[in-house]
C-alpha cells in the first residue's frame, strides 16, 4: 500500500502479513480522495476511520493535513501498527481498540468525514447498521459525509440517507449525508 498525495506522497508503508486485512486499492482510494477533494479542505476537518485495519485511509488523510483523526479497529494488532507508523510518520492519529458498533453506541466525537471499511462478507444489515448509527446518534457535521465501502453485491441504495454510490472494479464507496 501507499500514499497517494500530500507530505508522505508515494511513501510505501508494509503493514505486517498477518493483520486480518483487505486494505483499500491505490487505485480505489486515489479515486475516493478526488471526490473528497472538491468538498472538503483536508486541514480543516475531523475524520474517524471505522474498521481501519491498517490505517490506509487515516494516512491518506494525514498525509493531506488532517489533524483531527481518529481510528478504530477491533484486532488488537492493527492497532499497534497504526500507532507504531502514526509514530514514525510523525501523524497525530487517536487509535481506538474497540468493536465499532459498540464504539459508535458510545461516542459523542462529531466528525465531517466518517470512512468504514468493513468486512466484505458481512451481510447487508450491518452495513446498513453503520448507517443507522451514525444518523441516530447525530455522528456526523453539518456538510458531514460518512462512505461505507463494500463490494458489488451490496446494496445500500435503500438507506433514506443514501446519497450516491461510486464504482471502482469490485469496490463500491456508498455515501450517505443529511
Amino acid at each position: 500500500m501507499r500514499i497517494i498525495s500530500g507530505k508522505y506522497k508515494s511513501r510505501r508503508l508494509s503493514a505486517p502479513k498477518k493483520l486480518p486485512v483487505r486494505p483499500t486499492t491505490d487505485m480505489a482510494k486515489e479515486s475516493l480522495f478526488n471526490i473528497l477533494n472538491n468538498d472538503y479542505y483536508f486541514d480543516s476537518i475531523a475524520v474517524l476511520d471505522l474498521f481501519a485495519g491498517t490505517g490506509n485511509i487515516s494516512y491518506e488523510f494525514a498525509s493531506r493535513g488532517t489533524t483531527t483523526i481518529h481510528s478504530v479497529d477491533a484486532h488488537f494488532g492493527c492497532i499497534k501498527y497504526i500507532n507504531e507508523t502514526a509514530k514514525e510518520l510523525d501523524f497525530d492519529i487517536n487509535t481506538y481498540k474497540s468493536d465499532v458498533y459498540k464504539f459508535l453506541e458510545k461516542t459523542g466525537l462529531k466528525s465531517d468525514v466518517i470512512f468504514a471499511d468493513p468486512p466484505y462478507d458481512f451481510d447487508q444489515e450491518k452495513f446498513l447498521k453503520i448507517a443507522d448509527l451514525v444518523f441516530e446518534r447525530q455522528l456526523l457535521n453539518e456538510d458531514g459525509t460518512l462512505i461505507i465501502e463494500h463490494d458489488k453485491h451490496t446494496d445500500l441504495t435503500q438507506h433514506p440517507n443514501h446519497r450516491y454510490d461510486k464504482r471502482y472494479g469490485g469496490n463500491v464507496f456508498s455515501f450517505f449525508s443529511l
